[in-house]
């Protein structure tokens, strides 16, 4: 598939071209997590940042992973974490959060559902939820995130099967806990991003620390 070609020669993007009159084509790459980026002449262009997968150990190196993914954030981006109990989302929370240089320590919310970090820099806020206590996605809308979420980046954990409705374009994080020998402190953490709003940006180089490179063109 180009998305596996696009990853092995170090791409951070893919992109394609498709005809505005072909719906079911459109609708074929949307479900696959593609985005519209523009009208290039005749055709209609969709893109999408390529999802990766790294092994990561101990909670040092999971913060640091949030740092790096903080320095590509923007306002307005929607980031869901899911994994089981100690998987580390709220570590990888506490390292976004240092990375956006925001108020107050991140702790798991557990017993307080939401909480607004400030910017201390002028930055973007950190809205943190965690949605291991909501029932359904009508408990989560009762939460009134949808204005803060268009200002502030809002990582919600559990927020697998609930947050999705929140945006249309959105970040899913899985950790996953280590097996045999790297049961204690190893991580595999999937990172899917899904619709066009993180193409361009380079996050697969910013997560891999390696040099940003140009995005794969095909057409459809």
């Amino acid at each position: 598939m180009a998305e596996e070609v696009a990853a092995r020669r170090g791409y951070d993007d893919v992109r394609l071209l498709t005809r505005p009159d072909s719906s079911s084509a459109i609708q074929f790459w949307t479900n696959r997590g593609y985005g519209r980026l523009k009208h290039d002449g005749p055709d209609i262009e969709l893109g999408k940042a390529l999802p990766l997968q790294l092994q990561v150990r101990g909670a040092d190196n999971t913060r640091a992973l949030g740092r790096q993914l903080a320095s590509v954030a923007l306002p307005g981006d929607l980031v869901i974490l899911s994994g089981e109990l100690g998987a580390g989302k709220t570590t990888f929370t506490q390292g976004l959060g240092t990375g956006l240089e925001i108020r107050g320590e991140i702790t798991s919310p557990t017993f307080v559902i939401s909480r607004i970090h400030p910017s201390l820099v002028g930055g973007p806020s950190l809205v943190h939820v965690d949605a291991y206590r909501l029932s359904d996605h009508t408990e989560l809308d009762g939460l009134d995130l949808d204005a803060l979420v268009e200002e502030a980046v809002t990582v919600v954990e559990w927020g697998e099967g609930l947050a999705e409705a929140l945006a249309d374009h959105r970040l899913e994080v899985h950790l996953g806990r280590g097996r045999g020998a790297d049961a204690d402190d190893g991580r595999t953490v999937t990172i899917t991003p899904v619709g066009g709003r993180w193409y361009g940006r380079g996050l697969r180089s910013a997560l891999l620390g390696t040099r940003r490179q140009g995005a794969r063109r095909e057409r459809h």
